[in-house]
């Protein structure tokens, strides 16, 4: 019961403190005319308060599994000597390790159907902001999270700068959906932005910018993207769910039951002209 109330408690002041966070910026420096309760705000609430109290601990057990049977791959001699390394430069080198291994892991999320299947969960919101960000399958977050900190796992970084990076990751995947425009000049092709990862949140599939923390990598190899100008809409062109439970319940149907039931119904007039030529 205490550890639940301290669930509880740790998801409110989260919550407020990124509303005090964010609400202002995305007031002063809008990216599109867009009302605090949006359309789908309570739909993106419900995957925050998810996030929080139902599925962090489903991740958290997952990762720990994880890491523990990474442990023994790397030689301990090796792992001690990357953790002796100065502290700025163990955080280069996760940041740059991180940002390979999951700009090629999200990329596959856009084109390997299993994998798109959980994702685009994350993809059906029609509206960004800091809320929206939350918006994300269990499963989906297990996959996005263990290969982002990857590097950190099987090397044998510091825990200090594994655990600042998960911090500012998780801030920084927050303020990248935010309904932001802070355009940074020729400084946009080193540090990502929320003017880029918009446009990767594109009704395209294949929008691009796959990238995390920099762009470099989309430069690199031929997905970056960046208009002068916001899209004109988010989301998915396929039919999904708009309710929580349904956008939970989707991605584990067989892909014969998905097609059932997003298989397009005849119109009344179709029908009644049917049943005329069979008379």
């Amino acid at each position: 019961m205490e550890s639940f109330l301290g669930s509880v408690e740790a998801t409110v002041l989260s919550f407020f403190f990124l509303v005090i966070t964010f609400f202002p910026m995305e007031k002063v420096f809008s990216a599109k005319k867009q009302r605090f309760f949006r359309p789908s705000w309570g739909l993106d609430l419900c995957f925050f308060l998810g996030q929080y109290l139902l599925w962090g601990w489903l991740v958290l057990w997952a990762l720990s599994s994880f890491s523990f049977w990474l442990d023994g791959i790397i030689p301990q001699s090796f792992r001690t000597a990357v953790a002796n390394q100065p502290l700025w430069l163990q955080a280069i080198e996760v940041i740059v390790l991180s940002d390979l291994i999951i700009y090629w892991a999200h990329r596959l999320q856009h084109r390997v159907d299993i994998l798109w299947r959980f994702h685009k969960v994350h993809h059906s919101a029609e509206h960004l902001d800091w809320l929206a960000a939350h918006r994300e399958h269990p499963l989906d977050s297990i996959y996005t999270i263990g290969l982002i900190n990857l590097p950190a796992f099987v090397l044998g970084f510091s825990l200090d700068i594994l655990a600042g990076f998960i911090a500012f990751r998780g801030i920084w995947a927050i303020y990248i959906h935010s309904n932001v425009r802070l355009p940074i000049g020729p400084l946009r092709m080193l540090i990502g932005a929320p003017e880029l990862h918009h446009w990767h949140h594109d009704l395209d599939r294949d929008a691009g910018n796959y990238a995390n923390i920099s762009p470099l990598m989309d430069i690199m190899f031929g997905t970056y993207t960046c208009p002068d100008h916001e899209p004109e809409r988010f989301g998915i062109k396929e039919k999904f769910p708009k309710n929580y439970v349904g956008q939970m319940v989707h991605p584990l149907l067989p892909k014969r039951v998905v097609k059932e039931l997003t298989k397009p119904k005849r119109k009344e007039e179709s029908v009644q002209n049917d049943l005329k030529q069979d008379h």
